[in-house]
């Protein structure tokens, strides 16, 4: 494995548009974690309110990404903990950038290990 094992795919995503953040949730063990990594990474406004509907109407209405043709690809990497010490948080949180992802926003999730 490489140092950076997803260098390519954000290249790759980068060269045909993209821009890219990766949201790393390796040690997020809840919601107020959780909502403090996406507000980091997608530098959202101080007043977020770090909750559900708040993220959704954050993701949905994400500004423009310098040098970005076609949207954002978020790529999701260390879930894996999270999704199993707060399953129905996570069930929340997926369906949040499930109902977000569309031509603006693209979110995958890493099946791998953290960035």
């Amino acid at each position: 494995m490489t140092a950076d094992p997803f260098g390519g795919l954000l290249a790759g995503a980068r060269a045909e548009g993209w821009a890219t953040e990766v949201l790393d949730l390796a040690g997020v063990t809840g919601k107020a974690a959780l909502m403090d990594r996406f507000a980091r990474v997608l530098n959202l406004p101080d007043w977020f309110g770090r909750n559900w509907d708040a993220l959704a109407d954050s993701l949905g209405d994400l500004p423009a990404r310098p040098g970005s043709e076609r949207g954002l690809l978020l790529f999701v990497t260390g879930w894996q903990g999270y999704a199993e010490t707060r399953p129905e948080e996570w069930a929340i949180a997926r369906e949040v950038m499930d109902a977000a992802t569309g031509p603006e926003l693209c979110v995958l999730l890493a099946l791998g290990g953290s960035h």
